[in-house]
């Protein structure tokens, strides 16, 4: 994810975006890198723009849940903050849940490299947080 070239997309499974990182940081571990895990974690930190989130509901329903941007290092801690999130509003008469995907309104720090690509309009638009 490293090696200079822009974009690369993966998946793993967890049960959300912060246990997503120490999942990272444990497949560079069993992959038999011995790195300090400061060092590991700034590896994630420098190769990670956004986790994207699924989670299955208590219906069943498969929903994206979170989208969260991973900001960086803040001592030995990896920084992130959550840009959406789904929220859980209740459920329909055949028990399936009803929701909606929330804007947290914090700008993600990749917001130049956006503007770059010409996705900053469409990200601006939907980064406004409903009232």
């Amino acid at each position: 994810m490293n090696t200079g070239h822009d974009g690369s997309m993966g998946t793993l499974h967890a049960n959300s975006p912060r246990e997503a990182t120490a999942r990272l940081e444990n497949m560079i571990a069993m992959g038999g890198f011995n790195l300090p895990q400061r060092a590991v974690r700034e590896q994630v930190a420098a190769a990670v723009d956004v986790i994207i989130q699924a989670s299955r509901l208590r219906d069943g329903s498969r929903k994206v849940t979170h989208v969260t941007e991973v900001v960086g290092m803040e001592g030995d801690v990896l920084v992130m903050q959550d840009l959406f999130v789904y929220d859980v509003l209740g459920e329909d008469e055949r028990g399936g849940v009803l929701g909606r995907h929330r804007a947290t309104g914090l700008r993600p720090r990749f917001m130049e490299k956006a503007r770059y690509f010409g996705l900053d309009r469409e990200l601006f638009a939907a980064l406004e947080p409903e009232e």
